[in-house]
């Protein structure tokens, strides 16, 4: 399914903040973006376990407040925080570090649905400074692209995401991605240099290209 790729980064609303988790400064990233549905539907699509393998990855455990999830060959955890249709929060467990995720739906002034999803994680500054934010930025943006692609394609067949991603659309996605996360980071404060040459290891990883080959 082909897709005008500057059109999906654009609809996407990006911000780094900080705050203190557990007495430790965490790194918070905040994606937002707006559905053609309705709020109900959206919280639908991203809890219901049928539906979600549709637009993610296949998803198994208990889905309610204390209950543990794991997702195919991704993430597990606990979810701590279910208020229908508006409040989500869970744990984020992979590689043996855990993360929070918090998503808020509304509706906004032409009645579609508006997500916004928080990624709050203790970052080691070594790591956040040779990534920068698009590390795990990128990952969110592909999320809500396969929400996006759900919603727009009538709920038909999920593309195949391994062979999407190494197309060139698909390449042109991550740069593009990885890019828009850096300028967020300047925006916060980070320097312009050093955000972006994150920003480009950041692509060169996630698409397996050489650093210098990447163009921001």
């Amino acid at each position: 399914m082909a897709m005008e790729v500057a059109r999906i980064i654009g609809a996407v609303t990006r911000e780094i903040t900080s705050r203190e988790v557990n007495g430790v400064p965490a790194r918070v990233l905040v994606a937002s973006r707006h559905y053609d549905t309705t709020v109900e539907d959206l919280w639908d699509a991203l809890t219901n376990i049928e539906r979600i393998p549709r637009w993610f990855l296949p998803i198994s455990g208990d889905l309610r407040l204390g209950g543990r999830y794991q997702i195919e060959g991704n993430a597990s955890g606990e979810i701590t925080e279910c208020d229908p249709p508006r409040r989500l929060g869970l744990t984020w467990e992979m590689q043996g570090q855990v993360s929070w995720v918090n998503v808020r739906l509304s509706e906004d002034a032409a009645r579609t649905a508006l997500l916004r999803l928080e990624h709050v994680a203790h970052v080691p500054d070594e790591l956040w400074d040779q990534f920068g934010p698009g590390a795990v930025g990128v990952g969110w943006d592909q999320t809500l692209l396969g929400l996006d692609r759900y919603f727009s394609n009538a709920r038909g067949e999920r593309p195949d995401p391994m062979a999407w991603m190494a197309s060139a659309e698909g390449r042109a996605f991550v740069r593009q991605s990885s890019d828009a996360w850096g300028e967020a980071s300047i925006a916060a404060g980070t320097d312009a240099e050093l955000a972006r040459a994150g920003a480009r290891r950041t692509t060169a990883a996630y698409t397996g290209q050489p650093e210098e080959s990447v163009t921001s």
